[in-house]
């Protein structure tokens, strides 16, 4: 049962909804704004956002600040752990008690401790302790994001994170936040969304759990899918372990929803990516490439086909249009493995990337007349590190991915900080793997979106991120049953049960 206090905030929010105010949001662990913009898209007002990652928090203030002071303190990175509701709302001088202060709160939790592709890591660290990534800190950051939802009541809720998190040690981890959320008055729903169902050049698992206050008189819906894929079968298989212990008939679970194929179907990379500038300069002139800044702008690509329509949209978006170009053509220079990229089919990896270069290598052992040295020899060596990446492919089969023109793409994650390998571009004369704009446009970042920092950190940022047109799927859903909620003149507070 919520405290008398809590149903009085939350019915003076309704109240304001009523009378025509926009609903602000507070967003936890916000990256650079992936979510922020689907909310923004859909209507929601940005209020406050924490994020600790100084790059990421400066990326959002660029893109977000809408007037405020870059240098002040809606730009600084904040730690959830140390920084409190109250303190939040003091430093921002929202001039509003915190309580009252926001009618949203969403959050994309840390998902390192949830995602079984770190839990390796963390054995390592531990010493090879098999439940090292249960004793992870960043497991318990929910907790907190539930003292939020204390402090400052919120009429929904929005919490995102990798599938996963759905079975924690053989915990499901939604499951015990729901009932937290329920036991505080909301209604409570969850479910895996996947992004290329919804316009996005990506096959992107992720869940999101949605809470409504009981005072809205509404249940958690979530969006219909606007586009058809198939999910390779790796995905599927992800799927299945996320669900193991999943109660399929809980009320708070709602079913995965199947796209029919007569939709749309799912946007393709060429679709996603090309218009964007042609990038040889790794080759031709490797000197450009490291002279050139993140900010530096290209025009785009001049073509008698017309434009996708998928690309117009991330060239026209609302706040964020770019007429003649965009900026963050930064790419990594390998040369050793740019003949790779090129001779690589689109949809291998690394087995076959590494059977291409020992066949390379073969090549020009033949050619250098070096076929019968010893391979013990510096000449052997020297031109097998010269042509041959050193990893075993049975340890790191999917390390390298080409692109498939045809198709989404991969799961793009913050790994692409440190190696963007396993987006190897479709275009097999640019050889090379996708820049940082690329890797923005198969996240569904509009091209006026902004990265602070070097290309690795707006690498990371982009992997981190929710996909904004995954982001706005949601929030629709969320904005609409809180006008609907609105609307309504029949409110009453027996909605409002234990």
């Amino acid at each position: 049962m919520i405290t008398a206090d809590a149903l009085l905030i939350r019915q003076r929010k309704l109240a304001r909804l009523r009378s025509g105010g926009s609903p602000r949001a507070l967003e936890i662990c916000s990256g650079c704004g992936g979510l922020s913009l689907g909310l923004q898209t859909a209507g929601f007002e940005l209020a406050a956002h924490i994020e600790i990652d100084p790059e990421a928090a400066k990326s959002y203030a660029l893109n977000f600040a809408s007037g405020r002071d870059l240098e002040g303190p809606w730009a600084a990175p904040r730690n959830m752990e140390s920084v409190s509701a109250d303190q939040l709302v003091a430093e921002l001088e929202l001039q509003t008690a915190t309580a009252d202060s926001f009618d949203v709160l969403a959050a994309g939790l840390p998902c390192q401790a949830f995602a079984r592709i770190g839990r390796s890591k963390l054995r390592s660290v531990s010493g090879g302790e098999e439940d090292a990534f249960q004793k992870d800190p960043r497991a318990a950051l929910y907790r907190r994001f539930l003292k939020y939802v204390e402090d400052t009541q919120p009429l929904a809720i929005v919490i995102e994170n990798v599938p996963d998190i759905l079975n924690f040690g053989g915990h499901n981890v939604p499951e015990e936040i729901c009932d937290s959320l329920e036991a505080a008055g909301y209604s409570t729903g969850y479910t895996l969304l996947n992004a290329a169902y919804f316009g996005v050049p990506q096959i992107r698992e992720r869940l999101f759990i949605v809470a409504l206050a009981r005072v809205l008189g509404e249940t958690p819906r979530f969006p219909e899918p606007t586009h058809f894929a198939q999910l390779p079968s790796g995905y599927q298989g992800t799927r299945r372990v996320a669900l193991k212990h999943v109660d399929q008939t809980s009320g708070r679970f709602h079913q995965l929803h199947e796209p029919s194929d007569t939709l749309k179907p799912a946007v393709g990379t060429r679709q996603a990516l090309a218009d964007l500038p042609r990038i040889t300069e790794h080759v031709n002139d490797p000197r450009v490439i490291r002279r050139r800044k993140l900010t530096d702008e290209l025009p785009y690509r001049e073509s008698k086909k017309a434009l996708s329509e998928y690309a117009s949209m991330m060239r026209a978006w609302d706040g964020f249009a770019s007429d003649a170009g965009t900026d963050g053509h930064l790419v990594r220079l390998t040369p050793r493995d740019f003949p790779i990229f090129q001779a690589m089919d689109h949809g291998t990896d690394y087995p076959l990337a590494r059977k291409l270069a020992e066949e390379m290598f073969e090549q020009a052992l033949r050619r250098k007349r070096l076929g019968s040295v010893s391979r013990n020899s510096a000449a052997y060596r020297n031109l097998r590190a010269e042509m041959v990446p050193p990893y075993d492919p049975e340890k790191f089969p999917n390390r390298w991915w080409k692109l498939d023109p045809a198709k989404p793409s991969r799961t793009l994650t913050a790994h692409m900080g440190k190696d963007t390998y396993s987006h190897i571009h479709y275009d097999s004369q640019q050889c090379r793997t996708v820049s940082v704009r690329e890797a923005a446009r198969l996240q569904s970042f509009p091209d006026g979106f902004a990265f602070a920092g070097a290309m690795n950190a707006a690498f990371r940022q982009i992997g981190n991120a929710v996909p904004p047109l995954l982001g706005l799927a949601v929030a629709r859903v969320v904005r609409e049953q809180l006008d609907l909620a609105a609307q309504s003149a029949d409110h009453t507070d027996d909605r409002q049960v234990a």
